[in-house]
Protein backbone atom coordinates (compact mmCIF):
# COMPACT_ATOMS: atom_id res chain seq x y z
CA UNK A 1 0.00 0.00 0.00
CA UNK A 2 3.37 2.27 0.33
CA UNK A 3 3.50 5.06 -2.69
CA UNK A 4 6.90 5.80 -3.89
CA UNK A 5 8.34 7.73 -6.40
CA UNK A 6 10.69 7.11 -8.76
CA UNK A 7 13.14 10.20 -10.19
CA UNK A 8 14.68 9.65 -13.45
CA UNK A 9 17.71 12.11 -14.27
CA UNK A 10 20.57 12.24 -16.56
CA UNK A 11 24.07 11.10 -15.40
CA UNK A 12 25.56 14.91 -15.57
CA UNK A 13 22.14 16.75 -13.87
CA UNK A 14 22.48 17.71 -9.97
CA UNK A 15 19.56 15.83 -8.29
CA UNK A 16 16.91 17.58 -6.43
CA UNK A 17 16.55 17.68 -2.84
CA UNK A 18 14.76 14.41 -1.61
CA UNK A 19 13.19 14.49 1.68
CA UNK A 20 13.69 10.73 3.66
CA UNK A 21 11.17 9.91 6.20
CA UNK A 22 11.81 7.84 8.44
CA UNK A 23 10.66 3.89 8.75
CA UNK A 24 8.74 4.26 12.52
CA UNK A 25 7.23 1.05 13.55
CA UNK A 26 4.12 0.21 11.28
CA UNK A 27 4.09 1.41 7.76
CA UNK A 28 3.52 4.82 6.37
CA UNK A 29 2.23 6.10 3.47
CA UNK A 30 4.26 8.70 1.18
CA UNK A 31 2.35 11.85 0.74
CA UNK A 32 0.13 11.31 -2.43
CA UNK A 33 1.25 12.76 -6.08
CA UNK A 34 -1.97 13.79 -6.70
CA UNK A 35 -4.64 16.85 -5.61
CA UNK A 36 -6.71 16.80 -2.87
CA UNK A 37 -10.62 18.05 -3.30
CA UNK A 38 -11.92 20.43 -0.22
CA UNK A 39 -13.32 17.56 1.49
CA UNK A 40 -9.89 15.71 2.34
CA UNK A 41 -10.25 12.95 -0.92
CA UNK A 42 -8.01 12.73 -3.59
CA UNK A 43 -8.95 13.38 -6.84
CA UNK A 44 -8.14 10.85 -9.92
CA UNK A 45 -7.02 11.92 -12.93
CA UNK A 46 -8.93 12.15 -16.16
CA UNK A 47 -9.77 8.55 -17.14
CA UNK A 48 -7.13 7.98 -20.69
CA UNK A 49 -8.45 6.40 -22.89
CA UNK A 50 -7.54 2.53 -23.74
CA UNK A 51 -4.10 1.43 -24.98
CA UNK A 52 -2.24 -1.87 -26.12
CA UNK A 53 -1.33 -2.79 -22.42
CA UNK A 54 -4.56 -3.09 -21.76
CA UNK A 55 -5.73 -5.28 -24.43
CA UNK A 56 -6.66 -9.02 -23.83
CA UNK A 57 -6.75 -11.63 -26.88
CA UNK A 58 -9.90 -12.54 -28.02
CA UNK A 59 -11.52 -15.72 -28.09
CA UNK A 60 -11.01 -16.64 -24.33
CA UNK A 61 -7.94 -18.29 -23.40
CA UNK A 62 -9.74 -20.66 -20.50
CA UNK A 63 -7.43 -19.99 -17.88
CA UNK A 64 -9.18 -16.96 -15.55
CA UNK A 65 -12.35 -16.00 -15.26
CA UNK A 66 -10.53 -12.43 -14.23
CA UNK A 67 -8.63 -9.83 -15.91
CA UNK A 68 -6.76 -9.74 -13.06
CA UNK A 69 -5.56 -11.85 -10.19
CA UNK A 70 -7.63 -11.95 -7.19
CA UNK A 71 -7.86 -13.94 -3.99
CA UNK A 72 -11.38 -13.57 -2.93
CA UNK A 73 -10.44 -15.18 0.84
CA UNK A 74 -8.15 -12.11 1.24
CA UNK A 75 -11.77 -9.85 0.71
CA UNK A 76 -13.45 -11.99 2.86
CA UNK A 77 -12.65 -9.29 5.73
CA UNK A 78 -12.97 -6.54 3.64
CA UNK A 79 -15.96 -7.34 2.57
CA UNK A 80 -17.92 -8.38 5.80
CA UNK A 81 -16.52 -4.73 6.91
CA UNK A 82 -17.89 -3.26 3.69
CA UNK A 83 -21.08 -5.08 3.85
CA UNK A 84 -21.68 -3.37 7.11
CA UNK A 85 -20.90 0.20 6.70
CA UNK A 86 -24.08 1.94 6.84
CA UNK A 87 -23.49 5.82 6.49
CA UNK A 88 -26.25 8.04 5.02
CA UNK A 89 -24.97 11.66 5.69
CA UNK A 90 -23.75 11.61 1.90
CA UNK A 91 -21.37 10.08 -0.48
CA UNK A 92 -18.41 11.48 0.36
CA UNK A 93 -18.72 10.35 3.92
CA UNK A 94 -19.84 6.60 2.88
CA UNK A 95 -16.42 6.78 1.16
CA UNK A 96 -14.31 7.94 4.09
CA UNK A 97 -16.02 5.13 5.87
CA UNK A 98 -15.37 2.39 3.62
CA UNK A 99 -11.96 3.68 2.85
CA UNK A 100 -10.79 3.13 6.76
CA UNK A 101 -10.31 -0.86 5.46
CA UNK A 102 -8.98 -0.13 2.28
CA UNK A 103 -5.59 0.36 1.68
CA UNK A 104 -4.59 0.08 -1.99
CA UNK A 105 -6.59 0.47 -5.30
CA UNK A 106 -7.89 -2.84 -5.58
CA UNK A 107 -9.12 -2.65 -1.87
CA UNK A 108 -11.18 0.56 -2.78
CA UNK A 109 -12.97 -0.86 -5.58
CA UNK A 110 -13.72 -4.15 -4.03
CA UNK A 111 -15.27 -2.20 -0.61
CA UNK A 112 -17.05 0.23 -3.34
CA UNK A 113 -18.52 -2.51 -5.30
CA UNK A 114 -19.28 -4.88 -2.10
CA UNK A 115 -21.61 -1.53 -0.69
CA UNK A 116 -23.41 -1.06 -3.94
CA UNK A 117 -23.98 -4.50 -4.75
CA UNK A 118 -25.52 -4.95 -1.49
CA UNK A 119 -27.07 -1.70 -1.23
CA UNK A 120 -28.78 -0.04 -3.98
CA UNK A 121 -31.61 -1.93 -5.28
CA UNK A 122 -32.96 -2.25 -8.86
CA UNK A 123 -35.72 0.70 -9.56
CA UNK A 124 -38.19 -1.33 -11.19
CA UNK A 125 -40.97 2.09 -11.14
CA UNK A 126 -37.96 3.87 -12.44
CA UNK A 127 -37.08 2.10 -15.18
CA UNK A 128 -40.90 2.17 -16.39
CA UNK A 129 -41.78 5.77 -15.38
CA UNK A 130 -38.41 7.65 -16.26
CA UNK A 131 -39.77 11.15 -15.88
CA UNK A 132 -39.53 10.55 -12.06
CA UNK A 133 -36.08 8.96 -12.30
CA UNK A 134 -32.78 10.41 -11.06
CA UNK A 135 -29.64 8.30 -11.92
CA UNK A 136 -27.20 11.35 -10.13
CA UNK A 137 -24.85 9.49 -7.69
CA UNK A 138 -26.04 11.82 -4.83
CA UNK A 139 -30.02 11.13 -5.34
CA UNK A 140 -29.33 7.06 -6.14
CA UNK A 141 -27.34 7.36 -2.78
CA UNK A 142 -29.93 8.77 -0.93
CA UNK A 143 -33.30 6.89 -2.71
CA UNK A 144 -30.66 3.37 -2.36
CA UNK A 145 -32.29 2.54 -5.69
CA UNK A 146 -31.92 2.87 -9.17
CA UNK A 147 -31.36 1.98 -12.90
CA UNK A 148 -28.02 0.53 -14.34
CA UNK A 149 -27.25 4.04 -14.75
CA UNK A 150 -27.33 5.23 -11.76
CA UNK A 151 -25.59 2.27 -10.84
CA UNK A 152 -22.86 3.15 -13.13
CA UNK A 153 -22.71 7.12 -12.04
CA UNK A 154 -22.70 6.22 -8.33
CA UNK A 155 -19.90 3.72 -8.94
CA UNK A 156 -18.05 6.49 -10.87
CA UNK A 157 -18.26 8.61 -8.49
CA UNK A 158 -16.88 6.56 -5.11
CA UNK A 159 -13.93 5.39 -7.26
CA UNK A 160 -13.45 9.50 -7.95
CA UNK A 161 -13.93 10.31 -4.51
CA UNK A 162 -11.23 7.47 -3.36
CA UNK A 163 -8.88 8.52 -6.01
CA UNK A 164 -9.39 5.77 -8.43
CA UNK A 165 -9.38 6.09 -12.26
CA UNK A 166 -12.88 4.92 -13.54
CA UNK A 167 -15.45 5.63 -16.48
CA UNK A 168 -19.07 4.81 -17.05
CA UNK A 169 -19.25 2.94 -20.23
CA UNK A 170 -22.60 2.49 -22.10
CA UNK A 171 -23.88 0.13 -24.77
CA UNK A 172 -26.23 -3.22 -25.85
CA UNK A 173 -26.44 -5.92 -23.74
CA UNK A 174 -28.04 -9.18 -23.67
CA UNK A 175 -29.84 -8.79 -20.52
CA UNK A 176 -33.10 -9.51 -19.12
CA UNK A 177 -35.87 -9.36 -21.97
CA UNK A 178 -33.18 -10.46 -24.60
CA UNK A 179 -34.34 -12.83 -27.49
CA UNK A 180 -32.02 -15.44 -28.78
CA UNK A 181 -31.44 -14.05 -32.35
CA UNK A 182 -32.43 -10.72 -32.03
CA UNK A 183 -30.57 -7.95 -33.28
CA UNK A 184 -29.54 -4.25 -31.39
CA UNK A 185 -30.11 -0.93 -32.97
CA UNK A 186 -30.51 2.66 -31.98
CA UNK A 187 -29.55 3.98 -28.63
CA UNK A 188 -27.45 1.76 -26.21
CA UNK A 189 -29.52 -0.31 -23.26
CA UNK A 190 -27.25 -0.30 -20.53
CA UNK A 191 -24.43 1.13 -18.40
CA UNK A 192 -21.48 -0.61 -16.59
CA UNK A 193 -17.81 1.08 -15.23
CA UNK A 194 -14.15 0.41 -16.32
CA UNK A 195 -11.40 0.82 -12.94
CA UNK A 196 -7.64 1.64 -13.75
CA UNK A 197 -6.21 -1.00 -11.57
CA UNK A 198 -2.27 -1.99 -11.54
CA UNK A 199 -1.76 0.08 -14.79
CA UNK A 200 -4.63 -1.34 -16.83
CA UNK A 201 -8.48 -0.85 -17.28
CA UNK A 202 -10.51 -3.16 -16.07
CA UNK A 203 -14.41 -3.72 -16.51
CA UNK A 204 -17.05 -4.47 -13.87
CA UNK A 205 -21.11 -4.58 -13.53
CA UNK A 206 -22.86 -3.57 -10.59
CA UNK A 207 -26.13 -3.84 -11.34
CA UNK A 208 -25.70 -7.29 -12.44
CA UNK A 209 -23.43 -7.71 -9.62
CA UNK A 210 -26.28 -6.77 -7.51
CA UNK A 211 -29.23 -9.04 -8.29
CA UNK A 212 -31.63 -9.65 -10.87
CA UNK A 213 -35.70 -9.05 -11.69
CA UNK A 214 -38.49 -11.66 -12.02
CA UNK A 215 -39.54 -12.30 -15.51
CA UNK A 216 -42.68 -10.35 -15.62
CA UNK A 217 -39.95 -7.21 -15.03
CA UNK A 218 -42.32 -6.52 -11.46
CA UNK A 219 -39.74 -7.51 -8.53
CA UNK A 220 -36.07 -7.35 -7.89
CA UNK A 221 -34.18 -9.65 -5.91
CA UNK A 222 -30.64 -9.34 -4.40
CA UNK A 223 -28.78 -11.86 -5.52
CA UNK A 224 -25.14 -11.32 -5.41
CA UNK A 225 -23.24 -12.13 -8.64
CA UNK A 226 -19.38 -12.69 -8.27
CA UNK A 227 -18.80 -13.05 -12.01
CA UNK A 228 -19.15 -9.27 -12.95
CA UNK A 229 -16.49 -7.76 -10.63
CA UNK A 230 -13.24 -7.27 -13.08
CA UNK A 231 -14.81 -10.18 -15.41
CA UNK A 232 -12.05 -11.18 -18.15
CA UNK A 233 -13.45 -8.58 -21.22
CA UNK A 234 -13.43 -11.85 -23.48
CA UNK A 235 -16.20 -13.19 -20.99
CA UNK A 236 -17.90 -9.43 -20.53
CA UNK A 237 -18.31 -9.38 -24.41
CA UNK A 238 -20.45 -12.03 -24.02
CA UNK A 239 -23.45 -10.12 -23.33
CA UNK A 240 -21.88 -6.11 -22.96
CA UNK A 241 -21.63 -4.49 -26.40
CA UNK A 242 -20.30 -1.28 -25.88
CA UNK A 243 -20.31 1.72 -28.06
CA UNK A 244 -17.04 2.73 -28.07
CA UNK A 245 -15.09 -0.59 -29.51
CA UNK A 246 -12.01 0.62 -27.58
CA UNK A 247 -13.17 -0.47 -24.09
CA UNK A 248 -14.11 -3.72 -25.35
CA UNK A 249 -10.53 -4.48 -24.20
CA UNK A 250 -10.09 -6.94 -26.92
CA UNK A 251 -7.65 -7.80 -29.31
CA UNK A 252 -9.30 -8.30 -32.02
CA UNK A 253 -12.34 -6.46 -31.40
CA UNK A 254 -15.89 -7.60 -32.11
CA UNK A 255 -18.61 -6.16 -34.64
CA UNK A 256 -21.78 -5.61 -33.55
CA UNK A 257 -22.58 -8.21 -36.12
CA UNK A 258 -20.69 -10.97 -34.03
CA UNK A 259 -21.61 -9.76 -30.86
CA UNK A 260 -25.42 -10.03 -31.90
CA UNK A 261 -24.74 -13.81 -33.54
CA UNK A 262 -22.56 -15.40 -30.76
CA UNK A 263 -23.70 -17.54 -28.01
CA UNK A 264 -24.89 -15.57 -25.07
CA UNK A 265 -23.46 -17.45 -22.35
CA UNK A 266 -24.91 -16.38 -19.09
CA UNK A 267 -22.56 -16.18 -15.75
CA UNK A 268 -23.28 -19.59 -13.92
CA UNK A 269 -22.06 -21.04 -17.29
CA UNK A 270 -18.52 -19.78 -15.96
CA UNK A 271 -18.82 -20.16 -12.30
CA UNK A 272 -19.71 -23.97 -12.81
CA UNK A 273 -16.70 -24.57 -14.13
CA UNK A 274 -18.03 -24.86 -18.09
CA UNK A 275 -15.55 -23.59 -20.60
CA UNK A 276 -16.98 -23.87 -24.03
CA UNK A 277 -19.83 -25.17 -26.18
CA UNK A 278 -20.59 -26.41 -30.02
CA UNK A 279 -22.30 -24.68 -31.91
CA UNK A 280 -20.93 -21.49 -30.47
CA UNK A 281 -24.00 -20.05 -32.20
CA UNK A 282 -27.33 -19.52 -30.80
CA UNK A 283 -29.52 -20.84 -33.68
CA UNK A 284 -28.50 -24.28 -34.86
CA UNK A 285 -30.05 -25.52 -37.58
CA UNK A 286 -31.15 -29.94 -37.95
CA UNK A 287 -29.36 -31.58 -40.84
CA UNK A 288 -31.61 -34.90 -42.08
CA UNK A 289 -33.90 -33.99 -38.72
CA UNK A 290 -31.40 -34.06 -36.05
CA UNK A 291 -29.30 -31.08 -34.47
CA UNK A 292 -26.07 -31.62 -32.04
CA UNK A 293 -25.16 -29.84 -28.81
CA UNK A 294 -21.89 -30.52 -27.03
CA UNK A 295 -20.74 -29.09 -23.95
CA UNK A 296 -17.04 -29.20 -22.49
CA UNK A 297 -16.25 -28.08 -18.82
CA UNK A 298 -13.65 -28.34 -16.29
CA UNK A 299 -14.62 -31.24 -14.01
CA UNK A 300 -17.50 -33.79 -14.64
CA UNK A 301 -20.74 -32.25 -14.00
CA UNK A 302 -24.36 -33.46 -14.02
CA UNK A 303 -26.89 -32.27 -17.37
CA UNK A 304 -30.42 -32.24 -18.63
CA UNK A 305 -31.91 -30.42 -21.26
CA UNK A 306 -35.56 -29.45 -22.45
CA UNK A 307 -37.11 -29.11 -25.87
CA UNK A 308 -39.93 -26.99 -25.61
CA UNK A 309 -40.24 -27.46 -21.55
CA UNK A 310 -39.99 -31.28 -22.18
CA UNK A 311 -36.95 -33.63 -21.53
CA UNK A 312 -37.65 -35.75 -24.80
CA UNK A 313 -36.90 -36.14 -28.77
CA UNK A 314 -33.29 -36.29 -27.90
CA UNK A 315 -30.16 -38.25 -26.47
CA UNK A 316 -27.97 -36.97 -24.06
CA UNK A 317 -24.53 -39.28 -22.70
CA UNK A 318 -22.12 -37.55 -20.17
CA UNK A 319 -18.83 -37.50 -21.18
CA UNK A 320 -15.29 -37.33 -19.37
CA UNK A 321 -15.36 -33.12 -19.00
CA UNK A 322 -18.95 -32.50 -20.63
CA UNK A 323 -21.67 -33.51 -22.43
CA UNK A 324 -22.93 -34.59 -25.51
CA UNK A 325 -26.84 -34.23 -26.95
CA UNK A 326 -28.50 -35.21 -30.21
CA UNK A 327 -31.92 -33.41 -30.62
CA UNK A 328 -34.95 -34.82 -32.53
CA UNK A 329 -37.53 -32.27 -32.94
CA UNK A 330 -41.03 -34.10 -33.74
CA UNK A 331 -42.24 -30.80 -36.04
CA UNK A 332 -41.04 -28.17 -38.52
CA UNK A 333 -40.43 -24.98 -37.02
CA UNK A 334 -38.59 -23.18 -33.99
CA UNK A 335 -38.12 -25.36 -31.41
CA UNK A 336 -36.53 -23.41 -27.53
CA UNK A 337 -34.14 -25.94 -26.22
CA UNK A 338 -32.65 -25.36 -22.31
CA UNK A 339 -29.38 -27.18 -21.39
CA UNK A 340 -29.06 -27.27 -17.65
CA UNK A 341 -26.16 -28.20 -14.96
CA UNK A 342 -25.17 -28.66 -11.27
CA UNK A 343 -21.95 -30.19 -9.92
CA UNK A 344 -21.16 -33.71 -10.04
CA UNK A 345 -21.25 -33.94 -5.94
CA UNK A 346 -24.48 -31.64 -5.85
CA UNK A 347 -27.60 -33.59 -3.54
CA UNK A 348 -30.33 -35.71 -5.34
CA UNK A 349 -32.73 -32.33 -4.39
CA UNK A 350 -30.05 -30.11 -5.50
CA UNK A 351 -31.81 -27.84 -8.54
CA UNK A 352 -30.35 -27.66 -12.23
CA UNK A 353 -29.07 -24.10 -13.41
CA UNK A 354 -30.01 -23.12 -16.98
CA UNK A 355 -26.85 -22.38 -18.24
CA UNK A 356 -27.08 -21.94 -22.48
CA UNK A 357 -30.29 -21.44 -24.52
CA UNK A 358 -30.93 -22.33 -27.99
CA UNK A 359 -33.13 -22.22 -31.03
CA UNK A 360 -33.29 -25.07 -33.07
CA UNK A 361 -34.70 -24.63 -36.23
CA UNK A 362 -35.72 -28.36 -38.13
CA UNK A 363 -36.57 -28.05 -41.72
CA UNK A 364 -37.52 -31.87 -41.98
CA UNK A 365 -38.54 -34.45 -39.17
CA UNK A 366 -36.60 -37.77 -38.72
CA UNK A 367 -39.38 -40.30 -38.67
CA UNK A 368 -37.59 -42.89 -38.17
CA UNK A 369 -36.09 -41.82 -34.59
CA UNK A 370 -38.47 -42.01 -32.02
CA UNK A 371 -37.28 -42.55 -28.12
CA UNK A 372 -39.48 -44.74 -25.65
CA UNK A 373 -41.44 -43.23 -23.35
CA UNK A 374 -40.15 -44.94 -20.20
CA UNK A 375 -36.24 -43.51 -21.82
CA UNK A 376 -34.10 -41.35 -19.08
CA UNK A 377 -31.50 -39.42 -19.87
CA UNK A 378 -28.79 -39.06 -19.84
CA UNK A 379 -28.63 -42.42 -21.41
CA UNK A 380 -25.33 -45.10 -21.60
CA UNK A 381 -23.01 -45.71 -19.19
CA UNK A 382 -20.43 -42.81 -18.33
CA UNK A 383 -18.81 -41.52 -14.87
CA UNK A 384 -22.02 -41.50 -13.14
CA UNK A 385 -22.38 -45.22 -13.44
CA UNK A 386 -18.63 -45.70 -12.80
CA UNK A 387 -19.32 -43.77 -9.50
CA UNK A 388 -22.10 -46.12 -9.15
CA UNK A 389 -19.69 -49.06 -9.51
CA UNK A 390 -20.25 -50.18 -12.90
CA UNK A 391 -16.99 -50.49 -14.35
CA UNK A 392 -15.52 -51.18 -17.44
CA UNK A 393 -18.40 -51.49 -19.74
CA UNK A 394 -18.72 -54.15 -22.73
CA UNK A 395 -20.50 -51.28 -24.46
CA UNK A 396 -19.15 -47.76 -24.25
CA UNK A 397 -22.20 -45.98 -26.47
CA UNK A 398 -25.62 -45.25 -25.38
CA UNK A 399 -27.48 -47.48 -28.06
CA UNK A 400 -26.95 -50.73 -28.72
CA UNK A 401 -28.30 -51.82 -32.28
CA UNK A 402 -29.72 -55.71 -32.60
CA UNK A 403 -30.45 -57.09 -35.50
CA UNK A 404 -31.46 -60.45 -34.22
CA UNK A 405 -33.08 -59.00 -31.05
CA UNK A 406 -30.55 -60.09 -28.75
CA UNK A 407 -27.48 -58.79 -26.96
CA UNK A 408 -24.92 -59.04 -23.94
CA UNK A 409 -24.00 -56.45 -21.74
CA UNK A 410 -20.89 -57.39 -19.36
CA UNK A 411 -19.89 -54.88 -16.38
CA UNK A 412 -17.24 -54.92 -13.62
CA UNK A 413 -19.08 -54.27 -10.37
CA UNK A 414 -17.47 -52.81 -7.40
CA UNK A 415 -17.84 -54.17 -4.04
CA UNK A 416 -21.15 -55.09 -1.85
CA UNK A 417 -23.12 -54.22 -4.91
CA UNK A 418 -26.42 -55.89 -5.97
CA UNK A 419 -27.80 -55.05 -9.23
CA UNK A 420 -31.29 -55.23 -11.01
CA UNK A 421 -32.50 -54.61 -14.22
CA UNK A 422 -35.57 -54.06 -16.83
CA UNK A 423 -36.86 -53.42 -20.24
CA UNK A 424 -39.19 -51.28 -20.99
CA UNK A 425 -40.15 -50.76 -24.78
CA UNK A 426 -42.51 -47.63 -26.47
CA UNK A 427 -46.37 -47.41 -25.16
CA UNK A 428 -45.02 -49.39 -21.92
CA UNK A 429 -46.73 -52.65 -23.39
CA UNK A 430 -44.18 -54.66 -21.21
CA UNK A 431 -45.68 -55.43 -17.48
CA UNK A 432 -43.59 -55.05 -14.70
CA UNK A 433 -42.80 -59.14 -14.34
CA UNK A 434 -42.38 -59.17 -17.95
CA UNK A 435 -40.08 -56.30 -18.48
CA UNK A 436 -37.85 -57.48 -16.17
CA UNK A 437 -38.15 -61.52 -17.34
CA UNK A 438 -36.79 -59.98 -20.79
CA UNK A 439 -33.47 -59.22 -19.20
CA UNK A 440 -31.57 -62.21 -17.65
CA UNK A 441 -28.81 -61.38 -14.93
CA UNK A 442 -25.77 -63.73 -14.18
CA UNK A 443 -22.93 -62.83 -11.76
CA UNK A 444 -19.58 -64.97 -11.95
CA UNK A 445 -17.79 -62.79 -9.09
CA UNK A 446 -17.43 -59.88 -9.56
CA UNK A 447 -18.69 -60.04 -13.17
CA UNK A 448 -22.21 -59.17 -14.04
CA UNK A 449 -23.35 -60.37 -17.53
CA UNK A 450 -26.71 -59.21 -19.30
CA UNK A 451 -28.81 -61.34 -21.71
CA UNK A 452 -31.42 -59.32 -23.37
CA UNK A 453 -33.84 -60.51 -25.67
CA UNK A 454 -36.69 -58.15 -27.44
CA UNK A 455 -40.22 -59.55 -27.34
CA UNK A 456 -40.61 -57.62 -30.78
CA UNK A 457 -38.94 -54.65 -33.03
CA UNK A 458 -38.67 -51.61 -31.69
CA UNK A 459 -36.68 -48.94 -29.54
CA UNK A 460 -36.78 -50.35 -25.79
CA UNK A 461 -34.95 -48.50 -22.72
CA UNK A 462 -32.77 -51.00 -20.46
CA UNK A 463 -33.02 -49.85 -17.21
CA UNK A 464 -30.73 -50.83 -14.50
CA UNK A 465 -30.86 -50.98 -11.04
CA UNK A 466 -27.96 -50.77 -8.08
CA UNK A 467 -27.92 -51.01 -4.09
CA UNK A 468 -25.39 -52.06 -1.70
CA UNK A 469 -25.79 -55.42 -0.57
CA UNK A 470 -25.50 -54.82 3.27
CA UNK A 471 -28.31 -52.11 2.47
CA UNK A 472 -31.76 -53.40 3.03
CA UNK A 473 -33.39 -50.49 1.68
CA UNK A 474 -34.71 -50.55 -2.48
CA UNK A 475 -33.05 -50.04 -5.58
CA UNK A 476 -32.02 -47.23 -7.22
CA UNK A 477 -31.96 -45.96 -10.56
CA UNK A 478 -28.70 -46.00 -11.79
CA UNK A 479 -28.21 -45.47 -15.76
CA UNK A 480 -29.84 -46.60 -18.91
CA UNK A 481 -29.51 -47.85 -22.71
CA UNK A 482 -31.10 -47.74 -26.00
CA UNK A 483 -31.45 -50.76 -27.19
CA UNK A 484 -33.01 -50.44 -31.09
CA UNK A 485 -34.46 -53.29 -33.16
CA UNK A 486 -35.83 -52.93 -36.81
CA UNK A 487 -36.22 -56.56 -37.67
CA UNK A 488 -39.97 -57.45 -37.64
CA UNK A 489 -39.61 -60.90 -37.62
CA UNK A 490 -38.49 -60.59 -33.80
CA UNK A 491 -40.20 -62.57 -31.43
CA UNK A 492 -38.36 -63.37 -28.43
CA UNK A 493 -40.24 -65.21 -25.33
CA UNK A 494 -39.50 -63.85 -22.09
CA UNK A 495 -36.70 -66.10 -19.80
CA UNK A 496 -38.26 -68.16 -16.98
CA UNK A 497 -39.62 -66.44 -13.33
CA UNK A 498 -36.96 -66.25 -10.92
CA UNK A 499 -38.07 -66.62 -7.24
CA UNK A 500 -36.21 -65.00 -4.18
CA UNK A 501 -34.59 -68.40 -3.64
CA UNK A 502 -32.78 -68.24 -7.49
CA UNK A 503 -29.41 -66.15 -6.73
CA UNK A 504 -27.59 -63.90 -8.56
CA UNK A 505 -24.82 -66.40 -8.60
CA UNK A 506 -27.14 -69.03 -10.03
CA UNK A 507 -27.24 -69.72 -13.93
CA UNK A 508 -29.40 -71.28 -16.71
CA UNK A 509 -27.45 -72.53 -19.86
CA UNK A 510 -30.35 -74.15 -20.88
CA UNK A 511 -33.91 -73.57 -21.39
CA UNK A 512 -33.01 -69.88 -21.62
CA UNK A 513 -36.43 -69.53 -23.28
CA UNK A 514 -39.41 -69.25 -20.32
CA UNK A 515 -41.93 -70.34 -22.76
CA UNK A 516 -41.48 -74.49 -23.08
CA UNK A 517 -43.08 -76.40 -26.08
CA UNK A 518 -45.87 -78.88 -25.13
CA UNK A 519 -45.61 -82.83 -25.73
CA UNK A 520 -41.49 -82.51 -25.27
CA UNK A 521 -38.37 -83.89 -23.71
CA UNK A 522 -36.76 -80.57 -22.81
CA UNK A 523 -33.34 -80.70 -21.51
CA UNK A 524 -32.18 -78.90 -18.34
CA UNK A 525 -28.63 -78.01 -17.37
CA UNK A 526 -28.57 -75.27 -14.49
CA UNK A 527 -25.29 -74.31 -12.52
CA UNK A 528 -26.07 -73.82 -8.61
CA UNK A 529 -24.07 -73.97 -5.45
CA UNK A 530 -24.55 -75.42 -1.96
CA UNK A 531 -27.60 -77.60 -3.18
CA UNK A 532 -28.56 -80.54 -1.95
CA UNK A 533 -31.05 -81.77 -4.91
CA UNK A 534 -32.85 -80.46 -7.78
CA UNK A 535 -36.59 -81.48 -9.15
CA UNK A 536 -38.21 -80.25 -11.75
CA UNK A 537 -42.19 -80.78 -11.84
CA UNK A 538 -44.11 -80.88 -14.48
CA UNK A 539 -46.75 -83.50 -15.02
CA UNK A 540 -44.72 -85.62 -13.33
CA UNK A 541 -41.55 -84.92 -11.22
CA UNK A 542 -37.95 -85.21 -12.38
CA UNK A 543 -34.69 -85.20 -10.46
CA UNK A 544 -31.85 -83.65 -12.11
CA UNK A 545 -28.31 -85.32 -11.34
CA UNK A 546 -25.23 -83.24 -9.98
CA UNK A 547 -21.96 -83.45 -12.52
CA UNK A 548 -18.96 -81.12 -12.47
CA UNK A 549 -20.81 -77.90 -10.70
CA UNK A 550 -24.09 -78.31 -13.20
CA UNK A 551 -27.19 -79.83 -12.65
CA UNK A 552 -28.56 -81.58 -16.05
CA UNK A 553 -31.92 -83.92 -16.67
CA UNK A 554 -34.79 -84.09 -18.97
CA UNK A 555 -38.56 -82.96 -18.12
CA UNK A 556 -41.14 -83.98 -20.49
CA UNK A 557 -43.67 -81.74 -20.67
CA UNK A 558 -47.54 -83.47 -21.95
CA UNK A 559 -50.31 -82.47 -19.25
CA UNK A 560 -48.88 -79.28 -17.65
CA UNK A 561 -49.41 -75.57 -18.25
CA UNK A 562 -46.04 -74.94 -16.02
CA UNK A 563 -42.89 -76.36 -15.35
CA UNK A 564 -41.33 -75.68 -11.47
CA UNK A 565 -37.83 -75.68 -10.49
CA UNK A 566 -37.90 -76.32 -6.96
CA UNK A 567 -34.31 -77.31 -4.79
CA UNK A 568 -33.81 -79.13 -1.32
CA UNK A 569 -30.94 -77.16 0.56
CA UNK A 570 -30.39 -79.21 3.01
CA UNK A 571 -30.49 -82.91 2.75
CA UNK A 572 -31.53 -83.17 6.40
CA UNK A 573 -35.15 -81.52 5.25
CA UNK A 574 -37.84 -82.36 3.39
CA UNK A 575 -38.76 -78.80 2.20
CA UNK A 576 -38.37 -77.63 -1.23
CA UNK A 577 -37.96 -73.97 -2.46
CA UNK A 578 -39.35 -73.09 -5.96
CA UNK A 579 -36.40 -71.21 -8.26
CA UNK A 580 -37.70 -71.02 -11.60
CA UNK A 581 -41.09 -71.00 -13.71
CA UNK A 582 -41.42 -72.20 -16.96
CA UNK A 583 -44.93 -71.60 -18.55
CA UNK A 584 -45.57 -74.43 -21.27
CA UNK A 585 -47.65 -73.40 -24.70
CA UNK A 586 -51.10 -74.86 -25.25
CA UNK A 587 -51.38 -78.11 -26.20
Amino acid sequence: GTQVTVGIHPEDTPLPSIRILPLDKGSQRLPSLRGHDNKGFQRSEAPRAPGAKDLHVYPWDKSSLKSMPVDLQQFQKLDAYALNVNVKSSVEELVKALLKQARTDLEKVRAIWMWICHHIEYDIKGYHNKSQLSTEAADVFRAGKSVCEGYAKLFERMCSIAGVQCKQLSGHSKGHGYKVGQTFRGNSDHAWNAVYLEGRWHLLDSTWGSGSVDDAFTKFTYRYNEFYFLTHPALFINNHFPDNSNWQLLKPTLTLNEFENNMRYKSNFYTLGLLATQPETPIIHTVNGKASVSVDCRSNMLFMFNLEGREEHGLMTLKKHGMELDIYPPTTGSHKLQIFAKPSKAKPLDVYECVLEYVVECESVDKGTRFPEALRQPVGPSWFSERQGFLRPSHHEPTIHTNDGRCCLTFTLGKDISVLSSLHCDGSRLGDDTAQRHVMQTRRGNQLELKVHVPHAGSFALHIYSKKKSDPGSYDYSFNYLIKCLNTEVKWPPFPLSYTKWLEDYEILEPLSGRLPANRNVPFKLKMHGIAKVLVEAESTHTLSHNRGFWEGTCNTSGCSAVFVMVHENANHNFYSHVLKYDVEAQ
